[in-house]
C-alpha cells in the first residue's frame, strides 16, 4: 500500500462498480480511507470489502446523490465513522437515452443530466464549508470527452458533462484562496455498463482499464499538481510536463471549455 494519501478521507460516490469502483480502490492504496458511495448497496458493499480485504479502510453508504439531505447524512456519518473528509470524487451518473431528442424519453433525458449535475453540485455544497473551515480539500469531477464536443446519439450526458467541466472550473476559481483545489477529469474510454448501455460502435484499441482513472484521481488528491486546479485532465496528459507550462496554460486558457474564434 501506497503512503501519498495517508490520513486523508475520501468519498466516492457512483463507487460500487466500473469506474468510481476502481477510483475507491485506488485512493485506498494510496493509503486514504474512503466512503463507498451508491444507489445499489450489495454493490457498494463488495466495493468496500475489497477495500477492506486489501488491508486498507473503508466503509459502504447507500446514497442517491439526488437527494440533499442523504447527502448531508452520508458526509456527517462518513466524518464520525473514518474522520474529516478530505477529498470528494464525483462520479455518480446514469445513462441517458440513445436517440434523436425529439424521439427519446424526456424524463430519462433529464434524470442523466439531474444524477450527474444535481449530483455534483449537492456533494461538493455540503463539503466545501468543511473543507474551507480546514483551509484545505480536493474536489474531483469525472468529467468526459463528450463534454467537450458532441457524440450521437448521446446528447443527454454530453449536456451533463459540459456543465461539470464549467462547474468544475467555476469552483476551482472560488476556491482558490481557500486552498481547496479542484479537478475535472476525462477517464478515458472505460468499458462500463453504462457505456455499453449506448449500443456504440467503438473500435477495441479505444478502450482502457478503469484503474487509469483511480491512477489518476490519486495523483491529483496527493497535492503535487494543485497548481492544475480549475483544468480538464485526461488519463494521457503528462501532469509533469503541464507543471512545467501552468503559466502559458493559464495564459491562453488550455485545458479547459472556451469558444474558438
Amino acid at each position: 500500500m501506497g503512503q501519498s494519501l495517508k490520513g486523508h478521507v475520501a468519498v466516492v460516490t457512483g463507487a460500487g462498480r466500473g469506474i468510481g469502483q476502481a477510483i475507491a480502490r485506488s485512493l485506498a492504496t494510496e493509503g486514504a480511507s474512503v466512503a463507498v458511495c451508491a444507489r445499489t448497496e450489495h454493490e457498494i458493499a463488495a466495493t468496500a470489502a475489497l477495500i477492506s480485504d486489501a488491508g486498507a479502510r473503508a466503509i459502504a453508504l447507500q446514497l442517491d446523490v439526488r437527494n440533499e439531505v442523504a447527502v448531508r447524512s452520508v458526509l456527517s456519518e462518513t466524518e464520525r465513522r473514518l474522520g474529516p473528509v478530505t477529498l470528494v470524487v464525483n462520479n455518480a451518473g446514469t445513462p441517458g437515452p440513445a436517440g434523436l431528442d425529439w424521439e427519446v424519453d424526456s424524463r430519462a433525458w433529464f434524470e442523466c443530466v439531474d444524477v450527474i449535475v444535481r449530483g455534483a453540485f449537492l456533494v461538493s455544497q455540503a463539503v466545501i464549508p468543511r473543507m474551507i473551515a480546514r483551509g484545505s480539500g480536493c474536489i474531483i469531477n469525472v468529467g468526459s470527452i463528450t463534454g467537450t464536443r458532441t457524440y450521437l446519439p448521446i446528447t443527454a450526458t454530453s449536456v451533463a458533462k459540459t456543465a461539470l467541466i464549467r462547474f468544475g472550473e467555476g469552483l476551482a476559481a472560488q476556491l482558490e484562496r481557500h486552498g481547496v483545489r479542484v479537478f475535472t477529469i476525462h477517464p478515458g474510454v472505460v468499458r462500463t455498463r453504462l457505456l455499453e448501455s449506448y449500443s456504440l460502435q467503438i473500435p477495441e484499441d479505444w478502450f482502457v482499464g478503469p484503474e487509469r482513472a483511480g491512477a489518476l484521481c490519486a495523483k491529483l488528491a496527493s497535492g503535487r499538481y494543485d497548481a492544475l486546479s480549475g483544468l480538464f485532465l485526461g488519463i494521457d496528459d503528462d501532469l509533469e510536463g503541464l507543471l512545467g507550462r501552468v503559466g502559458e496554460i493559464k495564459k491562453r486558457e488550455l485545458y479547459c471549455l472556451r469558444l474558438n474564434t
